[in-house]
């Protein structure tokens, strides 16, 4: 006897059956939906990565460009020594210059205490170019260098608020192109300093300026400029700038805040301007020297930050920021070393860079009295006379 057995489909079982099935293409259309989304948002993240990539290889790749189609890198003959001075440096525009304590004609009479004192030949001078915009473009942005086209901004920048009512070709002819100038002496100076061991541009330093702003009285940021030059032009890939004006040296700071190729030892008062405490954080040396610091004290650091600068870093390139606004009785430095500290700082820093066997570029920075032209010459005579710098 056979039994047939016949399956009895109730409803109820036909909605567990639907239920079942709706939650696993539940489950699977979320999963699905994961799966989606992590794949487009790799594929976003990784576009954007490429991007960014590309981006940065193409600023890489147009500042190279710039840098190697630049003519402020020229021959010199061997007949001229290398001290850069033009006499476009010195700034004169209807007294104005006067109502800012910097003495903006100090450069030209450092050339000529040296001349008369029979130390440098007048024709032996090297004359720079100036930087063109292509040049300043290495470093700085399209939006700043428009933004010198504004009389106000410039006055802000060089703190001569009378600057601002003047019409902005006079304020380039009589202000930016004597700065341009000056860049162009520092970018020169690396290539000379390369080729023959020394070189001083008897200007620049314009230390506050960085690539998105100037201020205290430094519209270029020409330390930036000549570095980035010498990576490219020079074979060159390990610097160190020495900045020992009385001021921080805020402009390169941010400037090379990630690259591990500069190495900066800044000495300088915390107590004057520029307060730019977010900088201070890029500095690989920070010495600090407060208002009425004396000429031994004074030293005694330099000393010791030196020996530490010599161990943690070999540099190829020193940049050598010598602001006279340490001297004794300048009103903005308030430091109190005097003229004879100031020879002797600079022959460290000379003998340093030669016994790393590193070139040198030398900047005159700040100084706000008069007497800072005198006592800078006096110093390069003293290099002469060490025989740090051949003339």
């Amino acid at each position: 006897m056979t039994f047939r057995v016949t399956p009895v489909i109730t409803e109820s079982t036909r909605n567990l059956g639907k239920s079942t099935l709706y939650f696993f293409l539940t489950i699977a259309a979320i999963k699905a939906s994961h799966s989606l989304y992590r794949c487009i948002r790799s594929l976003t993240m990784s576009s954007s990565s490429s991007s960014t990539s590309n981006s940065t290889a193409d600023a890489s790749t147009l500042r190279r460009n710039r840098i190697l189609s630049s003519k402020l890198y020229f021959d010199v003959p061997l007949s001229k020594v290398p001290l850069i001075y033009s006499k476009a440096y010195d700034i004169s525009f209807l007294g104005m210059e006067k109502l800012h304590p910097f003495d903006s004609s100090k450069w030209g009479r450092i050339c000529r205490f040296l001349i008369v004192d029979g130390v440098l030949d007048k024709n032996s001078i090297i004359e720079p170019l100036e930087a063109s915009k292509d040049d300043l473009l290495v470093v700085h942005t399209e939006s700043y260098l428009s933004s010198l086209k504004s009389s106000a901004n410039v006055a802000m920048i060089i703190e001569v608020p009378p600057v601002a009512l003047l019409p902005n070709c006079l304020v380039q002819q009589k202000v930016l192109y004597p700065f341009r100038k000056q860049v162009g002496g520092t970018v020169l100076a690396a290539k000379l300093a390369k080729e023959r061991g020394w070189a001083i541009n008897v200007g620049g330093g314009f230390h506050h300026c960085c690539s998105e702003r100037g201020g205290g009285f430094c519209a270029y940021a020409d330390i930036s400029l000549c570095i980035h030059y010498a990576f490219n032009r020079l074979d060159i890939s390990k610097v160190m700038i020495i900045d020992l004006d009385a001021h921080q040296g805020n402009g390169h700071e941010r400037d090379f805040s990630n690259d591990r190729r500069v190495h900066i030892l800044d000495m300088y008062n915390p107590e004057i301007y520029p307060f730019d405490h977010e900088a201070r954080r890029y500095i690989d040396q920070k010495v600090e020297v407060v208002s009425g610091t004396t000429t031994d004290e004074y030293l005694v650091k330099l000393d010791e930050a030196l020996v530490v600068a010599g161990k943690m870093f070999d540099p190829e390139l020193v940049v050598f920021n010598a602001g006279t606004d340490i001297l004794d009785g300048d009103p903005l430095g308030r430091l109190k070393i005097s003229p004879d500290g100031i020879t002797s700082r600079d022959e460290k820093v000379f003998r340093f860079a030669r016994e790393k066997n590193a070139s040198l570029v030398m900047l005159t920075s700040g100084g706000y009295m008069k007497s800072s032209a005198r006592v800078i010459a006096d110093s390069i005579a003293n290099l002469s006379k060490q025989t740090l710098i051949n003339f």
